[in-house]
């Protein structure tokens, strides 16, 4: 029985908690994204719905705040994606 406090490998327990916990992780990713998408484009459709029936222009700024939305939930799901971990595009 040691007295320090450094961490035991077990190397029969490790492996098994780190593929389960990528499994999850990755399968909590794949749920999430699909909501992220839709939801921006839902978000930017509404304010320019909104704002069309305010400034009596009815199908122009719904369809530029949608379109604005799907670009802004399509650039929040690829930089979510795994393998991009800094935020920045590598040329």
């Amino acid at each position: 029985m040691p007295l320090d406090n450094k961490p035991t490998n077990d190397s029969a327990s490790s492996p098994a908690p780190k593929k389960s916990g990528n499994f999850s992780s990755q399968f909590a990713m794949a749920m999430e994204l699909p909501f992220v998408l839709v939801g921006a484009v839902l978000l930017g459709g509404l304010i320019g719905f909104f704002l069309d029936r305010w400034f009596h222009t009815k199908p122009f700024l719904m369809l530029v705040f949608g379109a604005l939305g799907f670009f802004g939930g399509v650039r929040d799901v690829i930089r979510r994606l795994p393998g991009n971990t800094d935020g920045t595009s590598s040329s």
